[in-house]
């Protein structure tokens, strides 16, 4: 089976990115970081989720985000699936950080329950078909709106597809955008590029730092 073995974000600034991250979200192995100069503008077309069991972990990953430098994009606040922010992180990155309770159940952990990777796509049925085909095992799946596929533990990225516009709105941004994604994901024996120009590098190209 296919899966995300790491993530890596590509950015103009390791160190600072390295920095931040283990400040705001201590997100470890599966997060990579190497600089990258690529000319990118606008919506990159793609959104980390953090999934965590209560309100207050929201707001703790949220406030500690941005007192490490990130930009609030929506507030943290209550609707009716849950509660939930998002934030851009000073290297551009969007992220999600969301619980589907509404109410407080024990003390503050930190904990994420799950970590999830939001592809934006023109074609929810296409892209779900192609990565079928790399390997990928469909976990959920609503018509031509939502797909998800397995990951293989809990302390993996978890691949989603959503429509491109409905994914930008949903993080509080336009869905223009152009250049690089400046990302690219890792977990198969070869490369590929996907129909979105989303890359796959062969784990044997993964780099090292973390």
């Amino acid at each position: 089976m296919t899966s995300i073995a790491s993530i890596t974000l590509e950015v103009a600034d390791p160190t600072a990115a390295e920095k931040f991250y283990a400040t705001a979200f201590g997100l470890g192995a599966g997060l990579r970081l190497r600089a990258s100069e690529a000319p990118t503008a606008g919506f990159r077309g793609f959104t980390l989720a953090l999934t965590v069991s209560q309100p207050a972990d929201v707001v703790s990953l949220v406030d500690g985000a941005l007192a490490a430098g990130a930009t609030s994009l929506k507030p943290v606040s209550k609707s009716l699936w849950g509660y939930g922010g998002v934030v851009q992180a000073p290297d551009g990155t969007i992220w999600k950080v969301a619980t589907t309770a509404k109410k407080d159940t024990g003390p503050v952990t930190g904990a994420i329950d799950e970590r999830v990777l939001l592809l934006g796509v023109a074609d929810v049925k296409a892209s779900k078909r192609f990565y079928v085909e790399q390997g990928l095992t469909v976990a959920k799946s609503f018509g031509g709106k939502y797909a998800e596929f397995t990951a293989d533990a809990p302390d993996r990225f978890k691949l989603a597809l959503y429509k491109r516009p409905g994914l930008a709105k949903d993080l509080g941004v336009t869905d223009d955008g152009s250049g690089s994604h400046r990302l690219a994901l890792t977990g198969t024996a070869t490369a590929f590029t996907d129909p979105d120009g989303f890359t796959w590098e062969a784990a044997s190209l993964a780099p090292t730092q973390s």
